[in-house]
């Protein structure tokens, strides 16, 4: 991946690191937490077809800054949580080269193959 496009994507999870230390939870629950959109890979498990939609649900930055402006506008801290938790992990995936995914292989991304 072009090295500019892997720099956004590291100030993103930094940004969303910084944006946990306003949250009223412990240090740990980030690192705890990180992995938790992963669980979309589930879908995988009835097929291709399935396992990209659950998969990209839960690996959306749309979603996932969605769902944190609706937990700051009525100050539910975690839904905030959930969706800087999101934002987060999803910038370090497509640092790490995983994108959103296509319905025919996992490893067929809107970056490229794996």
């Amino acid at each position: 991946m072009n090295l500019l496009l892997k720099l956004e994507e590291a100030v993103q999870f930094i940004a969303s690191i910084i944006l946990f230390t306003y949250l009223p939870f412990a240090w740990w629950v980030y690192p705890a937490c990180i992995l938790l959109p992963d669980v979309g890979m589930i879908g995988y498990l009835v097929n291709t077809r399935i396992g990209a939609f659950t998969y990209n649900l839960t690996h959306h930055k749309g979603i996932a800054f969605g769902i944190a402006l609706i937990g700051f506008v009525l100050s539910h801290q975690v839904l905030l949580l959930a969706g800087v938790i999101m934002v987060g992990h999803s910038a370090l995936d497509r640092l790490l080269g995983y994108g959103l995914k296509y319905t025919d292989n996992f490893k067929h991304t809107h970056l490229g193959q794996l």
